[in-house]
């Protein structure tokens, strides 16, 4: 079992920065992309670090840990990290994580290793069309007008055959680039945050939260209300929804920004759909996101919003597929699951231990490395949002569920180019349904 290891590496490789303790989330606006921190808990969000050393076992495929693969950074856990760690603490080292144990020693060297953004670019998207495109008519090449999310969600419901993906509809990057003209944000007020922060990571927080409470407190025009509450009615039959970001910086294949941009759940009226679309615009500028693009030498203006309306669908079970086994990744014909009961926002996040397993399917086995902790799980509420709900024990999947979840990855992995795939997914009254799909990063530095 996981939670019995004292050390397991989340994401190999070396790096070299200054040792910090991040005792809680606030913690995070003190550091720097030059440092390596000590986790305490699993935070929600992340700014780009050097490297990252956890107390608390965390699944896989936590944000926190796909956004550590993603920038090709080492990330571990280590039982009692900062007892174990403390004559390192506020001092440079050089920090190595290999399959079988960690390196840390003390040096004066500056860091030499390559930043993630190296050879990253966005995809440029289409900001003049204004149609609304259901998810029946998507194909991967809609991403410039819908990002890869919704695109990728079209193309395999399209593509694979009894695929079953919840319905749903894009609004284009269009609407989200007409807000930003005519509320004035540009690269100029960017640039002006910049200077009013002078490198103060606080400043720069508190302007960026202005910055998106102007757009959330922005009124939408009747004309895009209308429009939006119609396709809601009239597509998904007025029916709860997910208001679901999907920028062109989001599942891209050198890039996932897991965690990055905001999803609000089960929205279930007209005006709260208009709301949740500004939430999902404003989050571009989450702190996590600006860092990330900042640290990545991105222009701000360069990441675009576009939103992905999705019909609710109320789990017993959820969670995230990735078609390797990203513990050893050169273990063939295997696949590594993991999954709570009810919604799967807690999975993502990290927070608490998943039941995780590893698949091999050249022998039907399934090898459990963690059980869920959860005593609780989230279902929809029929007011709006979600609700805690008390969750029974035991094992979360079964082998058949395991069996047709593997199965269905294969599917997707062959669609997209047999490249490896980072999968969400949840089964609703016994059937399997996909809720993404997206490159998985191997994490190589």
């Amino acid at each position: 079992m996981i939670k019995n290891f004292p050390y397991l590496p989340l994401n190999q490789g070396k790096a070299i920065g200054t040792l910090r303790v991040i005792a809680k989330e606030d913690d995070l606006y003190n550091v720097g992309a030059d440092d390596i921190i000590i986790l305490k808990e699993v935070p929600l969000e992340l700014p780009p670090v050097t490297g990252i050393i956890s107390e608390k076992p965390s699944t896989a495929l936590s944000h926190v840990n796909v956004l550590a693969r993603g920038w090709g950074i080492p990330n571990i856990y280590l039982k009692d990290a900062e007892k174990i760690l403390a004559p390192y603490i506020d001092h440079r080292i050089e920090f190595e994580a290999t399959a079988k144990q960690y390196r840390i020693v003390k040096t004066n060297r500056n860091t030499t290793s390559k930043s993630f953004s190296d050879g990253l670019t966005l995809p440029q998207p289409d900001v003049s069309n204004y149609s609304l495109r259901a998810l029946a008519n998507l194909r991967r090449d809609d991403s410039r007008y819908c990002g890869s999310k919704a695109a990728n969600l079209g193309h395999i419901r399209a593509h694979i055959e009894g695929s079953n993906v919840p319905d749903g509809f894009c609004i284009p990057f269009a609407y989200y680039q007409a807000m930003m003209v005519r509320l004035g944000i540009n690269a100029t007020t960017l640039t002006q945050i910049e200077m009013q922060s002078d490198g103060d990571n606080r400043k720069r927080r508190t302007a960026l939260l202005t910055l998106q409470k102007k757009i959330t407190d922005a009124e939408i025009t009747s004309e895009w209300k209308h429009r939006w509450a119609e396709q809601w009615r009239n597509q998904l039959n007025s029916k709860g929804v997910f208001v679901r970001s999907s920028s062109n910086s989001e599942d891209l294949p050198n890039f996932s920004g897991a965690g990055l941009y905001t999803t609000v759940p089960n929205v279930t009226d007209e005006n709260a759909l208009a709301e949740a679309v500004k939430q999902s615009w404003a989050s571009v500028f989450n702190y996590s996101a600006y860092e990330a693009r900042r640290i990545a030498g991105l222009p701000h203006d360069s990441v675009k919003m576009s939103v992905f309306v999705q019909q609710s669908i109320n789990a017993d079970l959820s969670g995230v597929l990735v078609t390797i086994n990203p513990y050893d990744t050169a273990q063939k014909n295997s696949s590594y699951i993991a999954a709570k009961r009810g919604l799967g926002i807690r999975v993502v996040e990290g927070k608490r231990v998943a039941e995780q397993v590893v698949y091999n399917r050249r022998n039907d086995s399934v090898q459990r490395l963690s059980s869920s902790n959860e005593t609780t799980a989230l279902q929809l509420d029929k007011n709006g949002g979600v609700r805690e709900v008390p969750a029974t024990s035991g094992n979360v999947m079964n082998q058949g569920q395991i069996r047709h979840l593997d199965q269905t990855g294969q599917q997707i992995k062959q669609l997209f180019a047999n490249g490896e795939q980072d999968i969400e997914w949840a089964f609703d009254n016994g059937k399997l349904v996909i809720l993404q799909a997206r490159p998985y990063l191997t994490g190589t530095r």
